[in-house]
């Protein structure tokens, strides 16, 4: 099959979230299976060109898109990463901008821009895709453009759409206005229309209602979406579709994640030598400024937003610094969650640490070095670092939600089968009670063992997804 990915980041060219690991990890997957893979991006300042071998295609230069009666240059810039291309579309205007997304005025056409000229693109190519695959709302609107303004070409006649969607708490929601500038009919954004929803331009609504199929990166967040808790006002409109609504787990990229081959931590282990993890917890708390100690050591590595949970904290911190424990935080966000944080550290300096900001070498370090590692998430729709957390034999504590409930089982529950702990309601109570639960089975160090060897030997390879995604293409090819 020929297969259309469109992004709006992907490793190792541009990251700010797990879309971008997907992104730079899945299409490759695919291609092995004889499918012929074209991944398509805008083209950020912020990408390093020469880093990434990243040429420009002369015969584009200059080339445009009318939307809206207003024309848009474009050039096109191509790389090849993993036997896969990538074509990175460039708008100096629209993408440099130090960042890769913003909250200016034209947010919404540096996207719309984006979807003309792919499509602009593989027209100029005579490239016939069997199947487009969009991710989030920044490319949404593929559907849609292929049933209106790309309508009256034969290119895409078999061509089938595929939106997956990452996180539905981020939409594209902008005014009516947008309806205009991005060329597409009017009277859609009435009252009721497909476009339309509390009185706005709804970018991923209109993806919901056009696309041929919807997936989502895991099979309890494609339930979930469907209620009003998790649903963010769209669920009736997902509910229209369930037939067409699948869930997919995310993978894992065990060339950058695997204790055995790992050459940021200071110390490879696998499943047979677990024991020599300590040596990396050792490093841990060293980096921390604390002295080495067996007592067991809590990581957690988040952004720092609304979705993640850390609320659950406030009530029951000062009781958990009480305990034996080591705790290290390494995140960047909100600044309450920051502030949170730090007045908790001026009170345990000895036990707690915060690292603000990111370092992908402090979450390997954490990652190995972490006895248990905490993910009391709201929503959560896959998650990677419980994935993480498995594959390097520290023990997950997470709220059963989306792909945490699928991918970790509690040890109270199923002790055969238990991997880590896993709480039902969104209450301190219970996530305390876990965490205590989880302090107590560390000083059972059979029971741990065992625990740690049934996450190590997971397979959350990216082949098990690119199978799966495989067959949702043929399944719908031939509808």
């Amino acid at each position: 099959m020929k297969i259309c990915y469109l992004s709006s980041e992907c490793v190792p060219f541009i990251k700010t979230g797990g879309l971008a690991d997907v992104s730079g990890s899945l299409p490759a997957e695919i291609q092995k299976n004889r499918n012929e893979m074209k991944v398509f991006l805008p083209l950020y300042d912020l990408i390093d060109y020469e880093k990434n071998n990243l040429e420009e295609i002369p015969e584009y230069a200059g080339s445009s898109v009318f939307i809206g009666g207003k024309e848009y240059f474009y050039s096109l810039h191509y790389a090849e990463r993993e036997g896969v291309s990538h074509f990175f579309i460039g708008n100096n205007d629209l993408y440099n901008r130090k960042s890769v997304y913003t909250n200016a005025p034209d947010e919404d056409m540096r996207f719309i821009f984006f979807q003309y000229a792919v499509l602009n693109v593989i027209q100029r190519m005579q490239w016939s895709p069997d199947v487009i695959h969009c991710h989030d709302w920044q490319s949404a609107l593929i559907p849609e453009l292929l049933k209106t303004s790309f309508s009256w070409d034969k290119l895409f006649s078999n061509t089938k759409t595929l939106l997956t969607i990452h996180n539905l708490a981020y939409q594209g929601i902008f005014g009516t206005k947008t309806v205009r500038d991005a060329g597409l009919p009017e009277n859609k954004i009435l009252p009721g229309g497909l476009y339309e929803h509390n009185g706005l331009f709804n970018f991923m609504k209109t993806g919901i209602l056009t696309a041929d199929y919807i997936s989502t990166v895991s099979q309890s967040y494609a339930e979930e979406i469907k209620t009003s808790e998790y649903g963010e006002g769209l669920q009736s409109f997902i509910q229209m579709r369930s037939d067409r609504v699948s869930g997919i787990l995310n993978g894992v990229d065990t060339l950058q994640w695997n204790p055995q081959t790992d050459n940021i931590i200071p110390q490879n282990y696998g499943v047979e030598s677990v024991l020599l993890k300590k040596v990396n917890k050792s490093a841990l708390l060293k980096f921390a400024g604390m002295q080495d100690t067996a007592v067991p050591v809590i990581g957690i590595v988040s952004r720092f937003a609304y979705q993640k949970g850390f609320e659950l904290f406030e009530s029951f911190i000062d009781s958990l610094m009480q305990k034996e424990i080591r705790m290290i935080v390494l995140g960047d966000g909100e600044s309450k969650y920051v502030d949170f944080f730090k007045n908790a550290v001026s009170r345990f300096p000895e036990k707690l640490f915060l690292h603000h900001g990111y370092s992908n070498e402090l979450a390997h370090l954490i990652t190995a070095g972490a006895d248990i590692f905490l993910m009391p998430s709201r929503y959560e729709p896959c998650g990677l670092n419980q994935m993480y957390s498995f594959i390097y034999g520290t023990i997950p504590v997470v709220r059963k939600t989306g792909g945490l409930a699928d991918t970790v089982t509690d040890i109270e529950d199923n002790p055969e089968t238990g991997n880590g702990y896993a709480f039902e309601n969104f209450e301190p109570g219970e996530f305390y009670n876990k965490i205590c639960k989880a302090l107590e089975h560390f000083n059972d160090k059979e029971k741990w063992i065992e625990m740690q060897t049934r996450g190590m030997n997971s397979d959350f390879t990216w082949g098990n997804s690119a199978n799966k995604y495989i067959e949702l293409y043929n399944k719908m090819c031939l509808h």
